[in-house]
């Protein structure tokens, strides 16, 4: 349920379509123990690995070819740290019938024979394909090599033929495999629909992420204060969520003043001043999922203008919670969210990413995705499982002061349950003189 303030200290609930009886979905500890129920990471390795098998196994590929970070962690259960995240280094290769093979960095398929027996000892290989062209693909010849064992993995399984799915690849291996008689096709669809059902300890994951930024959000509303600066809230935020055991702090957003609108998509060492308003968006990991959750404040007090922009973000928000159950198309939800031409812009593809929602995971933006730039034209049934942010925003009449609103929810059998908790029904005034 979403919880708002009325500043005068009563909260507002949502309603909730839970059925009598049915708990609320749960945020446990994120410690092990032996007397309660709380993440079966062997359950949740065992889900995901069925999960890209029965996608491999629905595709006309042979196998799939993974580089895609998300995608190398659902089907290996590895990862080893961001940094090497975008380097395009680490790839697995996932055969009908067979265990996922990875080809990891240095040192790290070391570890993972010693603390990751889930995929076979064999099956973990010391692999590098040049850093994004550092080194020349013509030179070492480090992507003839890897496809050419590619190549042996198949025909050994008489895969050969049946074309082989990449969900994102550099040119130069992409025409490495076409040059070695591989045939290339899209495995980024069947992953992402593998992805989409999300499990009961994702889900718990995903709702622990979302409790560790409610409390981050407490800190920042005692700490939004005249004179603190946008970067300071960025610090404090990062400190706490690694504190709390995020494994990545993605992005924070900090804006605030007349930066709120336009919707900059960051932050700067921008002093915060009284009678601001700040939104702010927090992006983080614990255990792999995340969070995509903004609040909007008002720092110290807050005009007639900026209530008004907060209200009418949060009547969007509210029509677009109120449309979303099971069985509903995305059209449909799509279809309840304000025009572009409703606040202040030319065309859908100019306000996309300001009305819309996003599907929550192991990536920041799974599906569904749900806006009327994509929604109307191919429409998805909303299906229990699915988990996403909604996002709202609305500029102010004042020209600079803009209301950023988001909310992560979970479709159940009954309808949603909303994971983000921090106040956010009225405009939430901090440090109010």
């Amino acid at each position: 349920m979403a919880h708002g303030h009325d500043h005068g200290g009563r909260r507002f609930e949502r309603p909730s379509a839970r059925p009598p009886g049915v708990r609320p979905l749960g945020a446990p500890g994120q410690n092990g123990v032996d007397y309660e129920h709380r993440v079966d990471f062997d359950r949740l390795r065992s889900y995901r690995l069925e999960r890209a098998k029965a996608a491999l196994e629905a595709s006309e590929c042979g196998a799939f070819l993974l580089f895609d970070f998300y995608n190398i962690r659902y089907t290996t259960q590895t990862w080893i740290g961001g940094a090497l995240g975008d380097k395009m280094i680490r790839y697995a290769l996932l055969m009908r019938g067979k265990d996922p093979i990875l080809w990891d960095f240095g040192s790290a398929v070391r570890h993972h024979k010693l603390y990751s027996d889930w995929v076979p000892e064999e099956n973990y290989r010391a692999g590098f394909l040049g850093f994004r062209g550092a080194v020349a693909p013509e030179g070492a010849g480090l992507m003839r090599d890897a496809v050419a064992e590619i190549k042996s993995l198949l025909m050994a399984e008489g895969l050969a033929d049946a074309p082989i799915g990449l969900d994102i690849v550099e040119p130069p291996f992409l025409f490495e495999l076409e040059r070695q008689g591989l045939r290339v096709a899209d495995a980024q669809q069947h992953m992402l629909d593998a992805r989409v059902i999300k499990s009961q300890d994702e889900i718990m994951l995903l709702n622990q992420a979302a409790a560790m930024v409610d409390g981050v959000y407490q800190d920042i509303a005692e700490a939004l204060k005249p004179g603190v600066r946008e970067n300071e809230i960025v610090a404090l935020a990062n400190k706490r969520l690694y504190e709390y055991g995020s494994d990545q702090v993605e992005a924070i957003n900090a804006i605030s003043g007349e930066r709120c609108n336009p919707h900059p998509h960051n932050f700067t060492d921008r002093i915060i001043r009284p009678g601001d308003q700040a939104f702010f968006d927090i992006i983080h990991s614990f255990n792999g999922y995340r969070t995509c959750y903004y609040r909007t404040f008002g720092v110290g007090w807050a005009t007639e203008s900026q209530r008004d922009a907060y209200k009418q973000a949060r009547e969007w928000m509210d029509s677009a919670l109120d449309a979303l159950r099971p069985g509903v198309g995305t059209d449909q939800v799509a279809a309840v969210l304000p025009k572009a031409e409703d606040f202040g812009f030319e065309n859908e593809l100019s306000a996309f990413g300001l009305q819309f929602a996003h599907g929550l995971g192991l990536g920041l933006h799974e599906r569904p995705i749900i806006s009327r730039l994509n929604s109307m034209k191919d429409p998805v049934e909303l299906k229990p499982g699915m988990v996403f942010a909604m996002e709202t925003y609305c500029p102010a009449s004042d020209g600079t002061s803009a209301a950023r609103i988001e909310e992560e929810v979970v479709v159940t059998d009954y309808g949603i349950e909303v994971l983000t908790k921090f106040p956010a029904q009225d405009l939430f005034v901090a440090n109010q003189y």
